[in-house]
């Protein structure tokens, strides 16, 4: 298992590769919600981030949790590769910590996602890495 606070160079070369990822979330009763999502992580403050619209599923699950955050966990996938961050998830709507998310999101997957008023940031602070590859 990597070590989160040096998970080491191909781990983190992973995560700046374009990859498609899952997002999972506990929806109020308890069952898993995981969805495809773009994902951006930030080793050096460990803080992974999803943009996505307000009114989603997976934001609903995220501020359902309450004020102390929500457990999640973002994977993604390629052949043999495999990495997961586990932490603790809130949504951000600060247009500042927006912008920059979507700032994050266009480096790492080429592309400037389209405009979307009611977007909001889920950031998990990771405490867990996982992966083999």
């Amino acid at each position: 298992m990597p070590d989160v606070r040096n998970p080491g160079p191909e781990y983190l070369a992973f995560w700046r590769e374009r990859h498609v990822c899952t997002l999972t979330t506990l929806r109020p009763d308890g069952t898993p919600h995981v969805v495809p999502v773009g994902v951006t992580y930030d080793p050096e403050t460990r803080i992974a981030r999803v943009i996505t619209g307000g009114n989603t599923r997976k934001a609903a699950n995220v501020l359902a949790a309450g004020p102390g955050g929500a457990r999640v966990a973002v994977c993604q996938i390629q052949g043999r590769r495999w990495a997961t961050l586990e932490g603790t998830a809130v949504v951000r709507t600060d247009p500042e910590e927006v912008q920059d998310a979507v700032r994050r999101y266009a480096e790492r997957y080429e592309r400037t996602p389209r405009h979307n008023p009611e977007r909001v940031v889920i950031e998990i602070a990771v405490d867990r890495a996982l992966g083999k590859g």
